[in-house]
């Protein structure tokens, strides 16, 4: 990477940075608009959503399914050697 390269991504990086600022604080204002919350008390995370199960038949056309793929694969691994 050239020096000329490494200038412009710096300045770019720092342009960014601002302009991250700049929109951390209009966020912060409209979340004092709408509940008085300050930005740090804002959610960082989703909450943990709930997994979804997979039933036993499911589980066993997978399952097939993936031997399938398996035993495809070496049947071509065979005939390459």
């Amino acid at each position: 990477m050239s020096t000329h390269d490494h200038a412009l991504l710096e300045a770019a990086l720092i342009g960014y940075q601002h302009q991250a600022a700049q929109l951390a604080e209009k966020i912060a204002d409209i979340r004092r608009q709408l509940g008085g919350k300050s930005a740090s008390a804002a959610p960082t995370a989703a909450s943990p959503k709930k997994r979804r199960t997979m039933s036993a038949a499911a589980r066993k056309r997978i399952a097939a399914a993936q031997k399938l793929r398996w035993a495809e694969y070496h049947r071509k691994q065979e005939g390459k050697s």
